[in-house]
């Protein structure tokens, strides 16, 4: 009876470690998706109080992580771009567009954002590591 147990235990075991090992594969091969907002802010103290307290909790409740946001920049090639950029991470494309087109954030972006910035937004992939 006992080695009828163990064989039960090392199957779940192993299924355990498998299901483990397929997500972390999974995860792996999945790229990162990247939201690149341009934005002329119009009101900055105005954004920086009432929407950009909100849209930080919002990004950050999804998963996302900033990489650039609003910092200098150096032009290399052409003109250098007039909005802020801001560059947020997430862990897939859908990831980012399921926050980005999310009646939450739509509602704050529209309702408040919009009175202190024009934006322009877009998600691109990332390259999987």
């Amino acid at each position: 009876m006992k080695l009828h147990h163990a064989v039960i235990v090392s199957v779940i075991a192993g299924a355990a470690l498998g299901a483990a090992g397929v997500q972390a594969l999974h995860a792996a091969a999945t790229p990162p998706g990247f939201v690149v907002d341009e934005i002329e802010v119009t009101n900055p103290d105005a954004y920086q109080k009432e929407y950009a307290p909100l849209a930080k909790k919002m990004i950050s409740d999804a998963g996302g992580a900033f990489i650039v946001r609003g910092g200098k920049t150096q032009v290399l090639d052409g003109e250098a771009p007039k909005p802020r950029v801001v560059i947020t991470q997430f862990e897939s494309m859908a990831k980012a567009v399921e926050l980005e087109t999310s009646p939450a954030f739509r509602e704050i972006r529209q309702k408040i954002g919009e009175k202190y910035a024009k934006f322009r937004a877009y998600v691109v992939e990332g390259v999987a590591q």
